[in-house]
């Protein structure tokens, strides 16, 4: 990475970790204002960014450990409660690079996403509707870029530690692998098994 792609990623990582900015592609695309770059070209990778982002904790963050653990602790919480939807942890909280502002993911496998909201309902869960397109390993529909994907319904929960994004995908898409928008690798995931090993 050249000095300049590094100073931007540096910039992005910042603003994400301070800011609470959740969109790598606005803070990206705000540090090259800053040191006046408009040009895609010149802009870091999600993955350059994500490596800014841990070296950021390592030496501005004291408390990013501590902040982790309560932020796996919440969502180890959460998917007990939705443990018979198939829970995973994914994103930031579980790749180690979240902070304070920080949004947890959580997959959920479910025959239908209305079982999902009802279950909310009844437990008087207050939650917003919202959609989220994932790129996916072997699926045949492709977005505007070419690329495999699928949009499914996310509830977003409000906590006390932050806000939990959870996403609801069919049953039998617990076999298809999602990929990271950083650089289409899969991204990792962890059952509720796996989150309480982590915690420890």
């Amino acid at each position: 990475m050249n000095h300049l792609r590094q100073t931007i990623a540096q910039h992005a990582a910042r603003m994400m970790v301070d800011d609470g900015i959740h969109d790598f592609a606005y803070a990206k695309k705000k540090a090259g204002r800053q040191v006046g770059i408009s040009e895609n070209s010149a802009l870091p990778s999600n993955a350059e960014i994500e490596e800014e982002i841990k070296l950021y904790h390592q030496l501005f963050n004291e408390g990013q450990p501590q902040e982790l653990k309560l932020l796996r602790q919440a969502a180890l919480a959460t998917m007990q409660l939705f443990e018979r939807f198939n829970p995973y942890l994914t994103g930031h909280v579980l790749d180690g690079t979240a902070g304070k502002n920080a949004q947890t993911e959580i997959h959920l496998f479910a025959d239908s996403a209305k079982e999902v909201e009802i279950f909310l309902l009844s437990e008087q869960i207050p939650f917003e509707v919202d959609e989220k397109a994932h790129r996916l390993s072997g699926k045949p529909s492709k977005n505007k870029k070419g690329r495999a994907c699928k949009t499914v319904p996310l509830y977003a929960l409000e906590t006390e530690y932050g806000l939990q994004k959870i996403s609801v995908f069919e049953y039998d898409d617990i076999r298809i692998a999602t990929k990271r928008a950083s650089n289409g690798s899969g991204v990792d995931k962890a059952d509720i098994a796996e989150v309480r090993a982590l915690i420890k």
